[in-house]
């Protein structure tokens, strides 16, 4: 006999999980009684708010491919905690929130902190259920774990109703997963496929998702270099394949520079592997037409929910990115015309290295320079949301062991607690976290989970003291009329780095960087640096004044027209 808070713990230890990420709260007691077991194998990471749990769980999920875990109490704790789950279905990042609920007596009375979690997180999660009987928990919890990784992986939500949870049973607790094998390409869609790329004047290939196998995108690798085709991540997927191959032409994502945006646009053949055409890689959709694009695109999606959901392909194929990469790391390459265009678009990705000097007390095009050549090739570099985001995403080549966590949905906040999930799966890895001063104060408290945890990254908080990425768009659109923007009064980050018990330095000068940062990566308990950032330099190439002064003169000249 044992409760249905064990009967859970127990069936997650049997499933693969490591740690859990959350927020104690009194609807689930028997789960928190069961982890007192399971200390060493199922740990507990106590988190200061749901919000930072639900991102770090998400964080787990896209880096390890296996769900993030992530427990919540009811009401306040799993609103807060759902920006982690909206973060982890735009990531496709697989993920489970348990969260605790009222008894089953109590339910459809509005009962204190009572939400109905199908309502709530129906369209937000890939899929949301509730456990009444505790019979029941480990077949749902099995379909959970496998709803959650397989097709395209996301988040799964499972209320607990406490009752539930402290009822005993005799039900045995689950053995392992279940073992789905990745769809396959059908018969002749690979010749198929050859054939059209064989046939194109401007091939592409452009991938996404963060459910790549080891040694699978090596596959792609290899087939992109024997065909000399240009290769383009997705938003914030670069990471996944080599940036130092000359196949590599960059990111579609966030401020995509113009060379990547002509690519996409000349390509008369596009291989896309496992990405959904998200916004921010369409450049708002405009790249291709909708539904029918004016160029033919190959879809290859372990969800067949995604092939055609926006843009009808020329041709789809079925089939997860492993078993993808399979078939084409056995296809013949292809030959054409096109190396010239593949060297210029590598050529344009080189170049956007280039940077001018910033006025900035700190330049980070120099403070980027420096990194490169002294960071491990294995780093992990995280960030949240904001322009600073810049210089991780498009001033950085990631090497085959390099990894960049970096929400799709545009979380603030999420750097620091990716960091921090990072160090946990990752003690001995170099954490980096960027962050801006509004970005860092969305989850700056989750310092004491890494101090509690161990696992203390270095932080670096580019502080220019405005919301810079809304300044920017006030600036383009409502010149010289900032409102709600500029931060005042930010805290001494120093001493509240060094409360929380990490080494914490102000860096004022691009010359005193280098210093700074080898001391960041000698503490033995993590490292805050306040790079002291002009808000002038919002951007690597215009400056605040510079946008001001274009869309002011676009107005005079709108003006003058009428």
């Amino acid at each position: 006999m044992r409760n249905g808070g064990k009967l859970l713990v127990d069936s997650l230890v049997a499933l693969g999980a490591r740690k859990a990420f959350g927020v104690p709260g009194e609807s689930y007691l028997a789960a928190l009684d069961a982890l007192y077991d399971t200390a060493g194998t199922l740990d507990f990471v106590m988190c200061r708010n749901e919000g930072g749990a639900g991102l770090m769980a998400a964080a787990w999920g896209k880096l390890t491919g296996q769900p993030g875990i992530c427990m919540v109490t009811r009401g306040p704790g799993a609103t807060n905690a759902s920006i982690g789950v909206h973060t982890a279905m735009q990531d496709s990042a697989p993920m489970l929130m348990f969260v605790g609920q009222v008894g089953t007596g109590m339910k459809g009375r509005e009962a204190f902190q009572e939400l109905d979690y199908k309502a709530v997180f129906g369209s937000m999660a890939k899929w949301a259920v509730e456990i009444d009987q505790v019979e029941r928990l480990p077949e749902i919890l099995s379909r959970a774990w496998t709803v959650a990784t397989s097709g395209r992986p996301g988040p799964v939500v499972i209320a607990l109703p406490e009752d539930m949870l402290a009822t005993a049973t005799t039900m045995p607790a689950l053995t392992g997963p279940v073992e789905v094998s990745e769809p396959a390409p059908a018969p002749g869609s690979m010749a198929r496929l050859r054939q059209m790329l064989a046939g194109a004047q401007r091939p592409l290939i452009l991938y996404g998702g963060c459910n790549w196998q080891a040694g699978s995108m090596a596959l792609v690798q290899a087939f992109a270099e024997a065909s000399d085709i240009p290769v383009v991540s997705v938003f914030r997927y670069q990471d996944m394949y080599d940036n130092t191959l000359p196949t590599f032409c960059g990111e579609a994502g966030v401020g995509m520079m113009p060379a990547v945006k002509a690519l996409l646009r000349e390509a008369d053949v596009i291989l896309a592997i496992n990405n959904r055409f998200g916004e921010n890689s369409t450049d708002g959709y405009t790249l291709f037409n909708t539904p029918q694009p004016q160029r033919k695109i190959i879809h290859v999606h372990g969800s067949d929910l995604e092939i055609g959901k926006i843009y009808r392909p020329a041709l789809g194929i079925h089939a997860g990115p492993n078993a993808f990469a399979a078939e084409l790391g056995a296809l013949a390459p292809v030959r054409g015309n096109w190396a010239a265009w593949r060297a210029e678009g590598r050529a344009a990705y080189e170049a956007g290295f280039d940077l001018p000097d910033l006025p900035s007390a700190v330049d980070m095009g120099k403070v980027c320079a420096h990194l490169r050549q002294v960071l491990p090739e294995d780093m992990i570099l995280t960030n949240g949301a904001g322009n600073f985001t810049v210089w991780p995403n498009k001033f950085f080549k990631f090497g085959p062991k390099a990894r960049l966590l970096a929400p799709q949905s545009g979380a603030m906040g999420y750097g620091l607690c990716a960091a921090i999930a990072a160090k946990v799966a990752e003690p001995d890895r170099t954490v980096v976290c960027f962050a801006g001063d509004g970005d860092f104060q969305m989850n700056c408290t989750e310092l004491a989970t890494a101090l509690q945890a161990g696992s203390q990254p270095i932080v670096l908080i580019l502080n220019n003291g405005i919301y810079g990425t809304i300044r920017a768009h006030q600036e383009r659109n409502y010149p010289a009329r900032v409102s709600g923007t500029t931060m005042t009064q930010n805290p001494d980050f120093v001493m509240l780095a060094q409360a929380y018990g990490f080494h914490a330095e102000r860096v004022d000068s691009t010359e005193a960087f280098p210093a700074a940062f080898e001391r960041a990566l000698a503490s033995k308990t993590g490292a805050v640096l306040e790079l002291a950032i002009s808000a002038e330099a919002v951007t690597p190439r215009q400056t605040l004044s510079q946008m001001r002064e274009a869309a002011l003169n676009g107005a005079d000249l709108a003006n003058a027209a009428t």
